[in-house]
């Protein structure tokens, strides 16, 4: 004999949709009930837009949360290490992740870092890594808990349990123009990183051109969300308010991202990707109550050979030649002076229309197409002289690569300072 449902769909989105308050109760029914499909798509599109039109509380927020993460398993990593994890909302160039994991572990943490693809303009660090010959994104669940053991840090992809109602509603998010909400932004963020067990969370939020949240204020609102979250479940999280106007280091895409990540490993890399690389080491040893300098850790030499284990663990082989482009286009400065913007969206755009990213989750991406920033912001510039390097396997996409790029960068007689890359930090205290 079916049991009757204890709410009604209709009732909860007419809740929602008037301004009201979900009860605990109706949160755990209906991101149940989607996930085994008695909850409509069509019915939870019409409650995703309702919660993007009229927000939630953070105490609906924190519950919504905790039910996605109840939808799946929850890894229990029995490590011998402290546990620590870090999670980018994205970027442009961003691939802190690759000299990032294996330093917090040459440190002496466990970084179990499930990581994603990437979707438009930004980067995915499994893409990147992927563009490593040998190298696997899958692995199961004892192959992580022995390779964090073993190594300290894997990055990998999410394993098929793990909050499974996440992976729906992100799809559906999608589809039906409701991604830039915060309480699904956040319960989808943090839902994944608890269910992943670590004992503490570093998050970094960008903010910008090249970010999701354009300014400070929204990357601010959102972090303390996020906070919140991670606290109410009992991770201590610290969020980093990061700029992402211009792109992170010089390389923006794929083989090209993770060969100026293994410069940072080799004690050499642009500044920018070191200090914040740091910064966020900094945050994660704290919370792991490890009193390490990651600095002297990084010019030992001991994180690169971290990174070779990791790459070696899960199939790639560290020392293989990474692919290079059949085609490179350069872009010539238009004037002498200093370099005085380079925007971070139409970098990453570009890079996306080469090959780098793409459009659909089944898209394929290209191992070799991306571009190389010759010159960043403040340094000079000499016209006619190389700025941008674009990398691609087809030249057809180089005419839109540059449609992307035009009004990206100026170049003026003299340059301000430029801003400090790490702006603010929210601590969530458990």
């Amino acid at each position: 004999m079916h049991t009757p449902e204890p709410f009604s769909a209709v009732d909860v989105i007419r809740a929602k949709r008037d301004g009201g308050r979900l009860t605990d109760e109706q949160i755990d029914w209906v991101v149940d009930a989607y996930t085994h499909g008695v909850v409509a798509e069509e019915q939870m599109s019409a409650l995703a837009m309702a919660i993007f039109l009229r927000g939630m509380d953070s105490d609906e927020i924190s519950r919504w949360t905790g039910a996605m993460i109840a939808s799946g398993e929850r890894l229990s990593l029995d490590v011998s290490r402290p546990t620590v994890d870090k999670h980018s909302t994205g970027g442009v160039g961003d691939k802190i992740t690759l000299p990032l994991a294996p330093l917090v572990a040459a440190c002496g943490a466990a970084v179990p870092q499930l990581s994603g693809r990437g979707l438009g303009h930004t980067g995915g660090t499994l893409d990147k890594l992927e563009s490593i010959p040998g190298w696997r994104a899958s692995l199961t669940t004892a192959e992580i808990q022995a390779q964090l053991e073993d190594v300290g840090a894997v990055v990998c992809a999410a394993t098929a349990g793990l909050a499974p109602a996440d992976k729906k509603l992100y799809a559906l998010r999608d589809v039906t123009s409701t991604v830039e909400s915060i309480p699904l932004i956040a319960s989808s963020i943090m839902s994944k990183k608890i269910a992943e067990g670590a004992s503490g969370l570093v998050l970094d939020v960008k903010f910008g051109s090249g970010a999701f949240m354009k300014t400070l204020d929204q990357a601010r609102t959102l972090a303390s969300t996020l906070t919140s979250i991670g606290v109410d479940h009992g991770v201590p999280t610290t969020a980093l308010l990061t700029d992402m106007n211009v792109p992170l280091g010089r390389a923006v895409g794929n083989a090209v991202e993770v060969a100026e990540s293994v410069e940072v490993l080799q004690g050499g890399g642009p500044s920018d990707v070191v200090t914040l690389t740091l910064a966020l080491a900094r945050e994660m040893l704290a919370l792991a109550g490890l009193d390490v300098d990651p600095a002297a850790v990084l010019a030992s030499g001991e994180a690169y050979e971290t990174w070779c284990r990791m790459i070696s663990a899960q199939g790639g082989d560290p020392t293989a030649p990474l692919p290079s482009p059949s085609h490179v286009h350069t872009l010539v400065a238009p004037a002498s002076g200093v370099l005085a913007s380079l925007d971070a969206y139409a970098v990453g755009v570009a890079s996306w229309r080469l090959g780098a990213g793409r459009a659909r989750k089944e898209d394929p991406v290209q191992a070799a197409a991306g571009i190389l920033c010759l010159a960043k912001p403040g340094e000079a510039v000499t016209e006619g002289e190389p700025l941008l390097e674009l990398h691609t396997d087809t030249p057809s996409a180089v005419p839109a690569a540059l449609a992307a790029l035009e009004g990206a960068y100026s170049v003026a007689s003299a340059a301000s300072a430029p801003d400090p890359i790490v702006r603010e930090t929210i601590r969530g205290t458990v």
